[in-house]
């Protein structure tokens, strides 16, 4: 399984997978993007936010063998264990 990574722009290259949490409303809720070589060009995927694991999910089915999956907090929101280890979180 792919590790897990704390997004930063500059960790990332082209084709990269990252998945973003944030709040909406009282829930956390996340969608998936593949980095792209243009800042803003990134392509989202399925384009609606669903809950945390189903984002990962999604995520491990796009992201190449050895390459880790990024993830991005949105400010104020802190990692659950539940969801796996991310290092440095």
């Amino acid at each position: 399984m792919p590790p897990f990574v704390r997004f930063t722009p500059s960790s990332t290259r082209p084709g990269d997978i990252i998945v973003r949490l944030y709040h909406s409303g009282d829930q956390i809720r996340g969608y998936v993007r593949t980095a792209a070589e243009a800042p803003g060009d990134d392509v989202i995927f399925p384009g609606e936010e669903m809950e945390p694991d189903a984002a990962f999910t999604l995520a491990r089915t796009h992201a190449r063998a050895t390459a880790p999956i990024f993830v991005e907090l949105s400010e104020g929101l802190r990692w659950d264990s539940a969801w796996g280890d991310l290092p440095g979180a």
